[in-house]
C-alpha cells in the first residue's frame, strides 16, 4: 500500500501522515527476517520467506541498509510543506487532523521494513519473533534496550496494552478491521508477548509486528479517544517539540535515542530538527518553497511541473529538480462515486459516468503528457488483470457466475479510449444508450429519471489544482444532460465528510503494495462499507467481492495471490464503482541543494519520509552547481554531487496527482 497516489483523506496533501500510517507498510511478498535480532521461525529457518521463495536481503548482524549511508553527520535542520491543516498530536482515533510525521518520527513499532524488499519484517522494539509450527499464533520477544523517551522501559505489557487500546471503540475503527484475525494475546514472562490467530493467515505474523507501542504508565487514566493536544511518551528518534496548531510543527531529535545503533536505524534520522509548514493553497507553498522558507517541494501537479520550475536559482543548481524513480505498485486513483446513494447503484450508470471522461484530451491539453491511465487497481504490476479470465483465475470465478456481470467471462475490461473528438462523441453516444437502459431521458436538455428528477450531484474536491480537470470532465457530462457541481473545501471537513460518505463524488486513490493483504476489507469489504471511518468510499457491499478478499489473505503462495488479486481487480473493475484516473512512475521532487542522500536508492518508498529518514545536512547554504552537472544525462547522480565532496503504521501515503 504505497507510492504518490493517495488513498483516504491522505490523498490532498502533499505528505499528511496521520492515524493511517502505521497501517501503510504492506509493501509485500512477506519474510519474517533473520537478522535485527535473529528473527525465527520455530522450525523454518527462513520463516515466511521460504513459502513464498523469497528470502530476506539482509542476513543476521548486518551493518546498515544498503540506501542509507552509515556514517551520515547528525545535524542541522529540515523544512517541510505540507497542504492542509492539522488539529491533534493523536493519529490513533477517528477524530480530528493530526499532524504530519508522528508516525514515521516518534512512535515505533515491533519491526521495520527495508524499503528495498517488497515486504521483510526486522526487528526494531521486537528482537526475536517466534511463529508456531502450525502458523497460529507468533511470540515477540521485547529488546531489553528499548526505552521511552525518559528512559523508562518498553515492556511487554507495553505491547498488550497498545493492541487493546487500538482495537477498543475508542480507537480508530480501521485496526479492529485490520488485525480482525487475531484471536487473543497472552503475556509469558516481562519481555515476551504472544498473539494467537483464529486460522492461518499468511501475513498476519509480518503486520501485527506494524503494531505501533505506547507507554502504559503514561497512558493509564488518559481518555484515549478525547486525547488530541498533549504529546505521547514514545520510543522513537523524535519527540514533539514547538506546536502552533494548523500552522507548524517541530520534531527534536533525541540525542539519545536507543536505537540509533541498531541495524535498523543506523544511519537515519539525521536532523537535529525537522519542522513542517503547513499551506492552505498549493501555489502559495510552490513560491514559498521557491522564496526558501522550506528545503523539500513533492510535486503532485503536471501543469507546475512543467512550467513553474524556473529561474536563476534552478538555472544555477540552487534549487535541484528532479524525478526520482521507484518501483511502487500505482494502484487506483480515480473519482469514486458513493453507491449508497440510489443516483449511482445502477453499474449501467457508473459506466455511462466513466465513458464521459476523455483522458486523452486531458493529458494532452492539462498534464502535459505525464500521465498513464490506470487500468487496474493494481495498476502496473503483475497483479493486475489482463485480457479473458482463464485458468486458475477463471476457476475462482465461475462459482460467483450468477452474481457478476455476463460480459465480465465474454470480453476484457477495457477503460473508455478517445484519441480524438469523434471517439469522444461515440463514447458518449454509448453513455447516452446506458442511461437510458437504466430508466433515465433527456428533456429540454435535462437529464431525468421516470419520476422527473434530473440527474445532478456535487464533486467534493480538496485541492484546487483537481478544478482545472473537473471543469471539462463536467462540460461532459453536461452534453449528457447531467447537471455537476464541484467544489473546494477546508482539509478538515474533506475528511469529516469522507469518514462518514457525506458526498456524491470525490476523489479516491488506493496505493498498492507488492502483495495486498488484509488492508482490502478495510477498502473494499462490505462490513467496511457501514463503518465510518474506512477506506470503503464507494461504499461495496459484495459478498463476492469479499469471498475473494479471503482468497487474497489466506493465499498459501505467490501464484495464488496473484491469481486472486486478478480476480477481484476484474470484479472490481467490472463492477464500475469508480471513474479511472493516471499515474506516474516516479517522485517529482525538488530541492535546495544543500543535502545528501546515499545511493542506490530504495525501491518500494515514500519521498518524503525517505527525505525525513535518511538525507543528510551538507551545506547550511544551497550550493550552486556546474553547467555540466545539470547537463548530464544520468542526472540523478547530481543529486549527491555535493555529499561527495566532503563524504551521502500502514503504506507510504499516497498523493493525488493532479
Amino acid at each position: 500500500m504505497k507510492n504518490e497516489h493517495p488513498s483516504r483523506h491522505d490523498q490532498f496533501t502533499d505528505d499528511q501522515r496521520s492515524r493511517r500510517d502505521f497501517l501503510r507498510y504492506l509493501l509485500a511478498t512477506g519474510a519474517l527476517a533473520a537478522g535485527a535480532g535473529a528473527f525465527s521461525r520455530v522450525g523454518h529457518a527462513a520463516g515466511f520467506a521460504d513459502a513464498l521463495g523469497y528470502s530476506p536481503k539482509y542476513p543476521a548482524n548486518f551493518n546498515a541498509f544498503n540506501y542509507v549511508n552509515p556514517d551520515a553527520p547528525k545535524g542541522g535542520r529540515l523544512s517541510l510543506s505540507v497542504f492542509g491543516n492539522f488539529d491533534s498530536l493523536n493519529p490513533f482515533v477517528l477524530k480530528g487532523l493530526a499532524a504530519s510525521g508522528l508516525n514515521e518520527l516518534c512512535f515505533e513499532s515491533l519491526t521495520a521494513r527495508a524499503w528495498d524488499e517488497p515486504f521483510s519484517a526486522y526487528g526494531l522494539l521486537a528482537d526475536r519473533a517466534d511463529l508456531a509450527a502450525d502458523g497460529l499464533s507468533i511470540t515477540f520477544r521485547i529488546n531489553a534496550k528499548a526505552r521511552f523517551y525518559d528512559g523508562s522501559p518498553v515492556t511487554a505489557r507495553d505491547v498488550l496494552f497498545s493492541f487493546n487500546t487500538l482495537m477498543s471503540k475508542q480507537a480508530h475503527p480501521r485496526y479492529r478491521i485490520y488485525w480482525a484475525d487475531i484471536a487473543g494475546t497472552e503475556l509469558t514472562d516481562a519481555r515476551h508477548v504472544r498473539f494467537s490467530f483464529k486460522r492461518v493467515n499468511p501475513e498476519l505474523h509480518l503486520i501485527i509486528g506494524e503494531l505501533p507501542v505506547f507507554s502504559e504508565r503514561w497512558l493509564a487514566g488518559r481518555d484515549f479517544a478525547s486525547l488530541s493536544r498533549e504529546a505521547f511518551l514514545t520510543s522513537g528518534p523524535y519527540r514533539v517539540g514547538r506546536v502552533d496548531y494548523g500552522n507548524t510543527i517541530t520534531y527534536e531529535r533525541n540525542p539519545d535515542y536507543w536505537a540509533k545503533d541498531l541495524d535498523v536505524r543506523r544511519g537515519q534520522f539525521n536532523f537535529d530538527q525537522i519542522v513542517f509548514k503547513y499551506y492552505k493553497d498549493e501555489t502559495v507553498s510552490l513560491e514559498a518553497f521557491k522564496a526558501g522558507e522550506f528545503d523539500v517541494f513533492y510535486e503532485t501537479n503536471s501543469k507546475r511541473w512543467a512550467r513553474d520550475y524556473t529561474g536563476a536559482n534552478f538555472d544555477d543548481g540552487r534549487i535541484i529538480r528532479r524525478e526520482i524513480p521507484h518501483k511502487n505498485n500505482a494502484g487506483m486513483q480515480g473519482f469514486g462515486m458513493n453507491t449508497r446513494q440510489a443516483l449511482f447503484s445502477d453499474r449501467r450508470v457508473r459506466r455511462a459516468l466513466d465513458l464521459a471522461l476523455d483522458f486523452g484530451w486531458s493529458n494532452t491539453h492539462l498534464f502535459y503528457g505525464q500521465y498513464t491511465r490506470c487500468d487496474s487497481y493494481f495498476s502496473n504490476s503483475e497483479l493486475a488483470c489482463r485480457g479473458l479470465p482463464q485458468g486458475d483465475e477463471l476457476a475462482l470465478l465461475e462459482p460467483f457466475k450468477a452474481q457478476l456481470p455476463p460480459e465480465l467471462f465474454r470480453e476484457p475490461y477495457q477503460v473508455p479510449v478517445a484519441n480524438n473528438p469523434a471517439e469522444q462523441r461515440a463514447n458518449l453516444l454509448k453513455a447516452r444508450d446506458l442511461l437510458a437502459e437504466a430508466g433515465w431521458r433527456v428533456e429540454e436538455g435535462v437529464l431525468k429519471n421516470a419520476e422527473g428528477q434530473p440527474f445532478s450531484f456535487e464533486i467534493t474536491l480538496a485541492m484546487r489544482g483537481f478544478e482545472r480537470i473537473v471543469a471539462p470532465y463536467a462540460y461532459n457530462l453536461k452534453r449528457l444532460g447531467i447537471e455537476v457541481s464541484y467544489r473546494t473545501i477546508d482539509v478538515s471537513l474533506y475528511q469529516r465528510k469522507m469518514d462518514r460518505f457525506e458526498f456524491d463524488m470525490a476523489v479516491v486513490a488506493y496505493g498498492e503494495s507488492q502483495s495486498p493483504g488484509n488492508e482490502l476489507r478495510d477498502r473494499f469489504g462490505s462490513a467496511a462499507a457501514h463503518t465510518d471511518g474506512s477506506s470503503n468510499y464507494m461504499g461495496i457491499d459484495s459478498p463476492v467481492v469479499d469471498a475473494l478478499i479471503d482468497r487474497v489473505i489466506y493465499a498459501k503462495s505467490r501464484a495464488e495471490l496473484v491469481t486472486a488479486c486478478r480476480a477481484l481487480d476484474r470484479v472490481l473493475l467490472w463492477g464500475e464503482y469508480l471513474v479511472p484516473n493516471w499515474y506516474i512512475g516516479a517522485h517529482r521532487l525538488a530541492w535546495w541543494n544543500r543535502f545528501g542522500f546515499h545511493q542506490p536508492l530504495p525501491l518500494y518508498f515514500d519521498a518524503m519520509t525517505w527525505v525525513m529518514q535518511t538525507w543528510w545536512q551538507v551545506y547550511e547554504h544551497p550550493q550552486k552547481q556546474s553547467k555540466g552537472h545539470l547537463e548530464k544525462p544520468t542526472a540523478l547522480s547530481d543529486c549527491v554531487v555535493a555529499c561527495s565532496f566532503t563524504r551521502s503504521w500502514l503504506k507510504p501515503a499516497p498523493r493525488l496527482s493532479t
